[in-house]
């Protein structure tokens, strides 16, 4: 493997060693200037336990606060239980799974806009939630910021709590473009439901940003590292344009040894019970000395 120790830690698993390497190796040739980067949040970006406790979700940042009311926490806490193992199931394909993930996120978005919020009320339940950033974010998101490197961030969870948990644990920054599902308020900063069409973690190769002229707009970056925890989020960067080298980084979070198979055939490299973010950073950083030693 390339000189990058992280890779050979027994949590990170390659199928394919000397395709990974090369496909590291060009990433650090072509530099800083030919990268953008597409990475998933919840549980991706964002812990799945810390310190033996599972962490929140976007959508369970709602659930933990005292600001809705004991129906919506209840109502959802049912819809997950019921649907969170079909999304995990490894024996339904893709395309069984997307009309009943649809049949989720419209059943929790309509149970949530029964509800009475605020617009400040995201950041008071983020402040309180357990939801993390994995260790290791807060650089990544500063080395991208301060080497100009785009960062795309596309999330079936809710854009508001997303932009909350960066603003409290990092920096929001300029190079970051957040798609996802965004709360809709009135003119008095009531919460009247969602705004546009409904981002699920098996749709993310449709509408949304493939739409825009996102992809357009960075298609001098031909080398895209993907990160994700579900195989929908292979689709993050289905509209990038030109990409030469693609490195796809999985984090498999739940249902390991009946899952590591497919994750190992899908991902480039898979990584295995894991709160930190170092293998990203690690290839980051290889990265950037090429940078620096070029300037020198």
């Amino acid at each position: 493997m390339t000189d990058i120790p992280e890779l050979g830690l027994p949590q990170v698993r390659i199928a394919h060693p000397e395709h990974v390497t090369e496909v590291i190796q060009n990433i650090i040739k072509d530099g800083c200037d030919k990268l953008q980067v597409v990475a998933d949040f919840d549980r991706t970006l964002s812990k799945y336990s810390h310190q033996g406790q599972i962490c929140s979700t976007c959508h369970n940042v709602l659930e933990e606060g005292h600001v809705l009311p004991e129906f919506y926490k209840e109502e959802a806490r049912a819809l997950r239980d019921h649907y969170f193992p079909i999304e995990t199931n490894p024996n339904l394909t893709i395309e069984e799974k997307i009309p009943i993930m649809v049949e989720w996120w419209t059943k929790a978005h309509d149970l949530f806009a029964k509800c009475d919020m605020k617009k400040d009320d995201v950041r008071v339940m983020v402040e309180n939630s357990t939801a993390k950033l994995r260790d290791g974010c807060t650089w990544f998101f500063d080395q991208l910021h301060a080497n100009e490197i785009p960062l795309l961030i596309f999330s079936a969870g809710i854009g508001d709590v997303i932009i909350e948990v960066i603003k409290h644990q990092a920096t929001l920054h300029d190079n970051m473009k957040i798609v996802s599902n965004y709360l809709e308020y009135d003119a008095q900063g009531n919460m009247t439901g969602f705004q546009d069409d409904l981002i699920h973690v098996f749709n993310k190769n449709e509408g949304a940003i493939h739409d825009s002229d996102y992809f357009q707009n960075v298609e001098h970056r031909n080398n895209v590292i993907l990160m994700g925890d579900s195989l929908g989020d292979l689709h993050m960067a289905d509209g990038a344009i030109g990409v030469k080298n693609k490195l796809t980084i999985g984090f498999l979070n739940v249902k390991v040894e009946e899952s590591l198979e497919l994750y190992m055939k899908k991902y480039d490299i898979v990584i295995i019970e894991d709160e930190t973010w170092n293998v990203a950073n690690a290839i980051l950083r290889k990265v950037l000395q090429n940078r620096t030693r070029e300037s020198q």
